[in-house]
């Protein structure tokens, strides 16, 4: 079968492995569609640091693409939830024709509204909502989402669908304001323009009260604390490899009582879900049901899919293109 690695330094290959028997507790699934994830998938192609064990560099070969829907194909004789001819959605898997994941990672797809293509992003989807969940967010109450990449994006249409108002999006990149205006953002500003804060805190009748935070750079958080009410809660969903920045905490969070809550997604529970705090698979199932009743839509967010024969090409793109679309998927019928 083929799969989509990252050899060394920039060096993507696609190669060719055995297709591997499912064992007791797994699941073979040929997968449909995988999702990029441009953040992660960029910093482990280029070898940033803080993303391999104890925050050094990755060990190569690197094998991502965790985000992926496909078809079952065989089960292990220990494996109830699901049966060959299932649609799911996968997660913590590769960018591969096939996938051997543990049936935990295996999530049904029960509702025909439900489309592979949508499935292949409920995995990375149910990142920023987590962080959301974070917040403790109320209705009627304003978010401010600071990045918009891919989970940025999905952040900007979840805080809108969980009653967040207003919902103002904030990146330099202009093609990505327009994107989150089409999905559900009120509004959205450059946040290296003059003024930014002040124009957030006209906005919000004195600063906004929650805030989803994923531009992974140090500047990201400093500008949305500068956006914050007294008392407002910071996810910090990016990924902020660069250890050195610095905040003044005494006047940024002390202060005003803010409160920074971690949201990487591997911090949540892995078994039994709970207020603010949702295991992966409840998430996944959450996303399902927000996209089968149609408040949000997760498929009009894909910008790019090719197939995975020009995954080499994709790829080099990333490392080189700082306008490389928020979200991209592989077909993988298309070998």
């Amino acid at each position: 079968m083929k799969k989509l690695i990252f050899a060394a330094v920039n060096k993507p290959e696609l190669i060719d492995v055995p297709v591997r028997e499912p064992r007791d507790n797994e699941v073979l699934v040929k997968t449909a569609f995988s999702t990029i994830s441009c953040g992660t998938e960029r910093a482990n192609l280029t070898g940033s640091t803080n993303v391999g064990p104890g925050g050094g560099m990755p060990v190569y070969p690197v094998a991502l693409g965790y985000s992926t829907s496909g078809i079952v194909e065989k089960i292990g004789k220990d494996v109830t939830s699901v049966a060959p001819g299932d649609r799911v959605a996968m997660y913590w898997t590769f960018h591969a024709e096939y996938n051997t994941p543990i049936e935990e990672r295996v999530v049904k797809i029960t509702d025909e509204r439900i489309s592979l293509r949508s499935a292949a992003l409920m995995h990375i989807g149910c990142f920023p909502l987590a962080a959301l969940r974070k917040t403790r967010l109320e209705i009627g109450e304003s978010m401010l989402v600071m990045g918009l990449g891919i989970l940025g994006q999905f952040a900007v249409t979840l805080a809108h669908a969980a009653g967040a108002v207003p919902v103002i999006a904030a990146d330099p990149n202009p093609v990505r304001r327009e994107e989150a205006l089409a999905g559900s953002a009120d509004y959205a500003f450059d946040p290296t323009e003059p003024g930014f804060a002040e124009k957030v805190k006209v906005l919000t009748g004195g600063g906004v009260n929650t805030c989803i935070e994923v531009t992974g750079v140090g500047a990201g958080l400093n500008e949305a604390l500068d956006c914050m009410a007294p008392f407002g809660r910071v996810a910090l969903l990016g990924c902020t490899r660069n250890p050195n920045f610095t905040v003044d905490y005494y006047q940024k969070v002390h202060k005003p009582g803010i409160t920074l809550i971690g949201a990487h997604t591997m911090a949540r529970p892995e078994k039994e879900s709970r207020p603010g705090w949702f295991t992966v698979r409840d998430d996944i199932k959450s996303l399902m049901k927000l996209v089968a009743e149609g408040r949000i839509d997760l498929e009009s967010k894909i910008r790019e899919t090719h197939s995975p024969l020009d995954g080499v090409a994709v790829y080099n793109r990333l490392i080189e293109d700082k306008n490389f679309p928020t979200v991209v998927q592989f077909d993988w019928s298309q070998l």
